[in-house]
């Protein structure tokens, strides 16, 4: 399954510093990002399956504020993730 333990570990350990920092917005950006391209993949295949419609949309929407708390606080930081994510062309 792709959120075994071993997959979340796996994430935490690349993005986050170390598998048992959990809680980092590094992290937990990574894991959302992780999860939402698998969900998109599900969806170009279910194009009527609305309940991940919402649950993707949930997961864009907390995403989008864990980066803007890490914009707020530390913008170096914000413009590592994104980089290494690859979420925007256009870095502010």
């Amino acid at each position: 399954m792709y959120l075994s333990k071993e997959f979340k570990s796996e994430i935490f350990k690349e993005y986050a510093g170390a598998e048992n920092n959990t809680g980092s917005a590094e992290g937990q950006i990574a894991l959302f990002t992780k999860r939402i391209a698998h969900l998109t993949g599900h969806l170009k295949r279910n194009k009527k399956d609305f309940s991940t419609q919402l649950a993707v949309r949930k997961l864009v929407g907390k995403r989008r504020a864990l980066l803007g708390y890490l914009h707020k606080k530390d913008i170096e930081r914000y413009r590592a993730i994104i980089k290494k994510l690859g979420l925007r062309d256009i870095i502010k």
